[in-house]
């Protein structure tokens, strides 16, 4: 028998299962953005940060408490930087030359993750780093510090207790609003560099234990070990990106795997594979489409695409069928 080259992470078994009719909402750091664009091109119902990426669980609590109770920004609620009006409640994708541009914005989007909050059966939480960045002229905690002068700010490191508390008291009152929403939080496997290896230790082990506290407190909390996966199962650089921090395309597949095998019943992981089949189908680029050929193959697909919305009518697939029959006309094939 060979032996094993690595330590596996055993994952308890999930008994609420991700479906295609699930909605999910995904907040935190760029490591979120990573496993919730991969739900959102696999046609998953995906809010995936409205406040763009935040890292600290003071930043995403106060983003839940903004969406909880549905609190639109004000003119004073942004600040102008150059020519750019922001806000330190939102990454700086969150920008226009126009303040009342920006409040579009960051309302819309607002109004539509509270919608999408109430009626999600999932909340992916995934925090970066205990260390945070307060104004020192109001003490409220930034989420981004928009490449502002250090000195108007002060750092310091979340306190565990502090952030258990947090939560505890913000959960409770999401919950009575959306009984049905199963919390899910994992610690981005990303190391923040410029905390130094020593501060970005004591960061993850703040969050780590943190979060099992809320585990223990709440049933409906969980938690996915993608932070552990790489660190004992993808114990090699091969596994990063070139700086050595971030993760890259290998082992965003390697836990996109693990989480699928976690997440997903059969039935879902069987639809996500009739899904890719549609969407490879959409990047077919024939030499010549005025052929039988061609002519099959988009009678194929859509008879695919039919199929899959029969069975699974909560995929929102309707586009790429429209463009399969768009093209069914244009060389004269539609019935």
């Amino acid at each position: 028998m060979l032996p094993l080259l690595r330590t596996v992470v055993e994952i308890p078994e999930f008994d609420n299962k991700i479906s295609y009719g699930s909605r999910i909402m995904f907040l935190g750091s760029c490591f979120s953005e990573e496993i919730g664009n991969k739900l959102r091109h696999f046609l998953f119902d995906i809010d995936l940060n409205p406040f763009g990426i935040i890292y600290n669980p003071a930043s995403v609590y106060n983003s839940l408490e903004i969406l909880l109770e549905k609190k639109f920004f004000q003119e004073k609620d942004v600040f102008q930087r150059g020519q750019l009006w922001l806000s330190f409640n939102h990454h700086s994708r969150f920008s226009s030359t126009s303040r009342q541009e920006l409040l579009v914005m960051i309302n819309h989007r607002i109004e539509l993750s509270h919608k999408q909050l109430l009626k999600s059966n999932f909340l992916f939480i995934t925090l970066g780093t205990a260390w945070v960045y307060q104004l020192k002229q109001t003490g409220k905690v930034v989420s981004n510090c928009h490449k502002l002068p250090q000195k108007i700010f002060t750092r310091r490191l979340l306190d565990i207790d502090e952030i258990v508390q947090m939560y505890a008291e913000l959960l409770p009152r999401v919950w009575e609003i959306n009984p049905n929403l199963e919390v899910v939080f994992t610690i981005s496997p990303v190391r923040h560099w410029k905390d130094g290896a020593i501060g970005n230790q004591q960061s993850k082990a703040s969050l780590i234990i943190a979060v099992q506290k809320l585990v223990e407190q709440f049933d409906r909390v969980k938690y996915f070990p993608s932070y552990e996966i790489v660190m004992d199962e993808l114990r090699d650089y091969r596994f990063y990106a070139d700086d050595m921090l971030h993760i890259g395309s290998g082992g965003i597949e390697y836990i996109w795997l693990r989480f699928r095998k976690t997440f997903f019943d059969q039935a879902t992981d069987q639809a996500l594979e009739e899904v890719n089949k549609v969407l490879k189908a959409t990047q077919h680029r024939p030499q010549n489409k005025d052929t039988d050929e061609y002519r099959k193959f988009l009678a194929s697909t859509i008879e695919k695409i039919m199929l899959l919305r029969k069975h699974h009518p909560y995929i929102k697939i309707g586009d790429i069928q429209q463009y399969f029959m768009n093209e069914q006309k244009k060389y004269g094939y539609a019935d």
